[in-house]
């Protein structure tokens, strides 16, 4: 049973989708973007608009770097930077802008996305990047949400939602569990 975002803002208020993105999804290579759908799409369903960038950090660092500069300007609010390998573009975005940035780590071939995440995560003093995990880009969606959920007490009530059927999903499976047992759960979940 997975928790719809879609569901948790139908259940409450009708978001309101601005007409200027929020959130700048950026990432780069475009075979990150199964990486980094989850956070379009978590967005998405809470109501925030979102633009989505290929601009990366070795192959179009002019691009990058005048994106990172004017991010401010442009009236995002939070950048969203996926990487792999030397994962250097959530680290060069944050070092171009004072927007918070939320590093995500693309799981790489050689190094099973560590590479990225220690690229991301070990940023020198005075330049964040606020990181979640390998591949984690629902996370990374949901903690954009909550940073500007801190000013929007509208998307703070989807979160809350949100989070609330996360809640009543792992109770009903808990109550599933204890009805059922142990084997028989198990069965009914290899033929889901």
């Amino acid at each position: 049973m997975a928790v719809s975002l879609q569901a948790a803002v139908s259940n409450t208020l009708e978001p309101t989708i601005v007409a200027t993105p929020t959130v700048a999804v950026v990432m780069g290579s475009d075979s990150d973007l199964p990486t980094l759908k989850p956070a379009v799409s978590a967005l998405e369903d809470l109501g925030v608009h979102v633009e989505v960038r290929v601009l990366s950090a070795h192959r179009t660092p002019l691009e990058m770097m005048d994106f990172a500069r004017h991010a401010k300007q442009l009236g995002f609010l939070v950048i969203i930077a996926g990487a792999g390998g030397a994962a250097h573009l959530p680290g060069m975005m944050a070092s171009l802008t004072t927007l918070p940035v939320i590093g995500v780590p693309v799981k790489s071939r050689s190094l099973s996305g560590v590479d990225s995440l220690h690229s991301i995560v070990q940023m020198p003093g005075g330049i964040p990047v606020a990181t979640v995990a390998i591949d984690g880009g629902l996370n990374a969606g949901l903690l954009a949400a909550q940073i500007l959920a801190i000013s929007d007490s509208s998307l703070s009530e989807r979160l809350e939602e949100y989070r609330q059927q996360l809640h009543d999903m792992v109770v009903a499976k808990d109550a599933r569990l204890k009805d059922l047992g142990v084997d028989a759960y198990l069965d009914v979940m290899s033929n889901s």
